[in-house]
């Protein structure tokens, strides 16, 4: 899979051209991130569908926090429906910091993740579901048939990668490097020595790519996204890259208080350097190889660079110039 994140911060008409664009280019997955703060995801994928007629759509990711686990396998059926069988699922734990506004406690990531998924499963086969665990539904099923829509799993700690690979069809893993990467895939990796379903895992790297012909205004572009991702990254990732604890802290208190800005001007050259693909299209390319090298499938996502049209053909370069 070579695809690309799109997030419906922009109008939904402009995610659905870039969309089309994206198909254009040779990329064969779009995926449309989820936060509340933002425009609603399954809009844009509406738009998406309509403006496209062969690349995978679908949320990435998408949380069973903020949408109750049966609402979102309907979401996700629907949006099937209506790109004629193309939709996937990316389902994983969520921002913690932007559920923290939303007033959700986000207990028990992994439990409730794979609840999520293995309920959504039921109800597209045609199911009437009970489930009492993270979250309750009694006699829950769906109205209209829905075909086999594969789940990719959000993950970047070691219990969820596992899970990824011993139940879903594939892992979107939060991670722009490749230190991360190769790890990540060795714990994905003994997650399928305990498979369970049948067919293999697609391990594709969810990696924050900024691109542009100005290295240094990609680089720039990369700060948002960067912050969040360091804001929410576990303390051996941090110390992977030889990042402060405290100073990734509070750029997490800086976005739970809506200090966007304070919380991009803390982001370091290092932080940029770990958690994103970020540079001119040599530097990009260059940076995917070494991705590749891990990984069955590249997902670029936000911000995709400082100018997100001319960053789409610039990425489809980048990605064959990479060879992945």
């Amino acid at each position: 899979m070579r695809g690309v994140e799109l997030t419906p911060e922009v109008p939904v008409e402009e995610v659905a051209s870039l969309a089309a664009d994206a198909e254009a280019a040779g990329f064969d997955a779009v995926f449309a991130s989820c936060h509340y703060n933002n425009r609603d995801p399954f809009v844009a994928l509406d738009r998406v569908a309509a403006a496209t007629s062969e690349v995978s759509l679908g949320p990435g990711v998408a949380n069973p926090y903020d949408t109750h686990p049966v609402k979102l396998a309907s979401q996700v059926g629907t949006l099937d429906e209506v790109s004629g069988g193309r939709a996937v699922l990316g389902l994983g734990a969520g921002d913690a910091s932007t559920l923290r506004n939303l007033g959700v406690d986000r207990d028990r990531p992994l439990r409730r993740v794979l609840e999520a998924m293995k309920v959504a499963q039921g109800l597209w086969d045609g199911e009437r579901v009970d489930h009492d665990g993270t979250f309750v539904a009694r006699d829950a099923g769906l109205n209209y048939d829905v075909g086999d829509v594969p789940v990719y799993v959000g993950a970047q700690g070691p219990h969820m990668l596992r899970m990824a690979g011993k139940h879903a069809d594939g892992v979107l893993v939060n991670a722009s490097h490749e230190r991360d990467l190769s790890w990540a895939a060795d714990r994905v990796a003994e997650g399928v020595e305990d498979r369970v379903v049948d067919g293999d895992v697609d391990v594709a790297a969810f990696a924050s790519v900024s691109v542009a012909e100005d290295a240094a205004a990609a680089r720039e572009a990369a700060r948002p996204p960067v912050a969040f991702i360091a804001a929410g990254a576990a303390p051996p990732v941090l110390d992977r890259h030889g990042i402060d604890r405290d100073i990734a802290a509070e750029i997490g208190e800086r976005i739970e208080a809506g200090e966007f800005s304070a919380a991009f001007d803390a982001v370091s050259d290092r932080m940029l350097d770990a958690f994103c693909v970020a540079g001119d299209p040599g530097d990009v390319a260059e940076r995917l190889a070494a991705v590749g090298e891990h990984v069955d499938s590249v997902v670029a996502a936000s911000p995709l660079g400082p100018d997100r049209a001319a960053a789409v053909g610039l990425l489809a370069d980048a990605f064959d110039r990479a060879g992945v």
